[in-house]
């Protein structure tokens, strides 16, 4: 039974800090108003989300401006875009739809006239507790918020401590949009992320690395909490051998450079047909050239998040280049980069890269491109398939043949044809990865029913009972019922095998 909104409570909203509590403490209070209030109905769910956004919208401003303190530059226009306007697509598409989502449904219509109704509930869990990455760290929490207010459950997020700025102005407005037993925004003063991961939560949702995915799901082990991991990976994109090179050239060069490569999904190395790799090379770092005509002071082009990711990338192109990769890099005139001041690293492609290299096996997380020759399709699947699951794939070409060989001989979250992230645009694909790239999934119903518990419920009125039929003492009657079954399942199986060989 779901039970409505209390407005009265929420016009007398104490705007008291989650700093005041400690995690369990929240955790405690959450679940108490989660058992106190019951399933909350659609009116109550859609309202939470309208706050959600309100939250985001009314403080974008000051939002994006945290984002730039805390990457060092960040443009405005990507955060408003990828950070708060961003997440309404899918708030919208939840609030459209929960009403029809959260109906319990009734399937098994047949056994009903028989005298057994079979109904499946979607129940909230609960709690979720939400760990948020520092790339996007807006999107990435509230979208999944959303999701969890939709299935009817309360909310605790842990933003990444990287983005500490984002996180304290998130913090500071949250409670003037939601009581504590609602939606809690956790800072460092509640300690680290693995802190929060011990929590017994009712779902925990992680998206980040996937060394530090692996940490997150083993303490949510120890408590028997289930897990949704939304990790990364190095992308993977083939050029076709008919593709047009200059379209797909200037796409993927666009793609590479979104957030300053600090993307989950944007393309980590190329495939390009041995012909064509020198005129895609050339129109790649031409691209760049063009956008690019400053960028040490630029801030159109995003920092590297921190020193620590900012050495880490250079040392992946540095140790490339000793063992023998060519590099190629886009510095204009009259700039020295990489620059550790502004944490600047500039567009780089790199031809030449072998296995052994320490950029063969590590996402990179930065503006850097490997390109590789192939002469057959297989190549590329070949070394594909040898590395773990990526998040998306890339195919510049047409839908021909050789797209569904690529398709149907590897394994990845999602494929992208002729463009960055598509996937990510429109509430009706499941966003999620497979593998080391992550497990579960989320956006539109996806996200509905990763927050929801499906219940099933049966009653009966039969004039057999299930427990005497399989109980002792069993009868003559019940031997010929079970032999009956056993011929009759015989018989449907043998009758579908010889179906199936006619084929």
């Amino acid at each position: 039974m779901t039970k409505p909104a209390d407005v009265a409570k929420r016009q007398v909203r104490t705007e008291k800090s989650a700093d005041t509590l400690s995690l369990q403490a929240l955790l405690e209070l959450q679940r108490a108003a989660f058992l106190r209030d019951g399933i909350p109905d659609a009116q109550t769910r859609i309202d939470r989300i309208n706050r959600l956004q309100s939250l985001l919208l009314n403080h974008a401003e000051e939002l994006a401006e945290a984002l730039n303190e805390d990457f060092g530059t960040r443009p405005r226009e990507l955060s408003m875009a990828a950070d708060v306007a961003g997440c309404m697509v899918d708030l919208a598409h939840q609030k459209k739809h929960l009403t029809s989502w959260m109906k319990t449904s009734t399937p098994g219509k047949w056994l009903a006239r028989a005298g057994l109704r079979q109904e499946l509930r979607h129940d909230p869990k609960g709690v979720i507790g939400i760990m948020g990455p520092w790339n996007f760290p807006l999107n990435l929490t509230i979208v999944p918020a959303g999701s969890a207010f939709a299935a009817g459950n309360r909310v605790l997020i842990r933003p990444s401590s990287v983005t500490a700025k984002t996180t304290a102005v998130l913090a500071k407005y949250a409670p003037r949009y939601f009581d504590l037993e609602e939606l809690a925004v956790l800072t460092s003063a509640h300690g680290g992320g693995s802190d929060f991961a011990k929590l017994e939560v009712d779902h925990m949702f992680f998206t980040g690395s996937p060394e530090v995915g692996a940490s997150v799901a083993a303490e949510a082990g120890k408590n028997l909490v289930p897990v949704s991991l939304e990790l990364g990976g190095k992308n993977p994109v083939v050029v076709d051998a008919d593709a047009d090179i200059a379209k797909a050239a200037t796409r993927i060069a666009d793609a590479r450079l979104v957030n300053g490569g600090q993307v989950c999904l944007c393309p980590d190395y190329v495939w390009v047909p041995e012909a064509k790799l020198g005129e895609f090379t050339d129109r790649v770092l031409a691209r760049w050239r063009t956008n690019l005509p400053t960028i040490k002071d630029n801030p159109h082009y995003t920092s590297t998040i921190n020193e620590k990711n900012f050495n880490r990338i250079v040392g992946l192109i540095d140790d490339a280049e000793s063992l023998g990769a060519t590099k190629h890099q886009v510095i204009p005139a009259g700039e020295k980069l990489p620059d550790a001041g502004t944490r600047k690293i500039p567009p780089t492609l790199l031809t030449g890269v072998k296995a052994g290299m320490k950029i063969e096996e590590d996402e990179v997380f930065g503006p850097v491109l490997t390109v590789y020759p192939y002469r057959e399709l297989d190549e590329a699947i070949t070394h594909i398939t040898s590395h773990p699951h990526p998040l998306t794939m890339y195919w510049h070409g047409d839908r021909n043949d050789r797209f569904y060989q690529l398709a149907d001989s590897t394994r990845s979250g999602s494929i992208n044809g002729n463009d960055f992230a598509l996937n990510m645009f429109g509430p009706d694909l499941p966003f999620g990865g497979i593998g080391r790239s992550g497990m579960g999934g989320y956006h539109g119903k996806t996200g509905f029913d990763t927050f929801s518990h499906t219940r099933a419920v049966a009653f009966s009125s039969m004039k057999v009972a299930v427990s005497e039929m399989m109980s002792a003492p069993f009868t003559p009657r019940d031997v010929k019922t079970t032999n009956f079954q056993l011929k009759f399942w015989s018989f449907l199986t043998k009758r579908s095998t010889k179906k199936n060989r006619r084929k």
